[in-house]
């Protein structure tokens, strides 16, 4: 299934630890994002924050880039979205990557 890099950069303004909005939708997208996921057919594979830099990265495998970005532009997540610049790249594993080389 392929991967999907989601790679988010938020302000310090927009920090769910200096915003209570953003706090807030923060706090509320975990409650909903299984769901979505499932709806989806995507599978969380991890997802990390970088505090200092307010970054956040999640991985994602997909059946599709069109199951991802369905995904993504589920309400919920088009809100968090908001708060952040983000973008979505394919990724590939390291066998992957060394098939393509050979």
């Amino acid at each position: 299934m392929p991967i999907f890099l989601i790679i988010s950069r938020h302000s310090a303004e927009n920090c769910p630890l200096n915003n209570e909005k953003m706090k807030a939708m923060t706090l509320a997208l975990p409650v909903k994002l299984g769901g979505l996921e499932k709806k989806h057919g995507v599978e969380r594979v991890g997802a990390w924050t970088v505090v200092p830099e307010h970054l956040l990265i999640w991985v994602y495998e997909a059946p599709s880039s069109d199951a991802l970005q369905k995904f993504s532009m589920e309400p919920e997540m088009v809100k968090w979205m908001a708060w952040n610049t983000s973008e979505i790249k394919l990724a590939m594993t390291l066998d992957e990557s060394i098939k393509l080389l050979k």
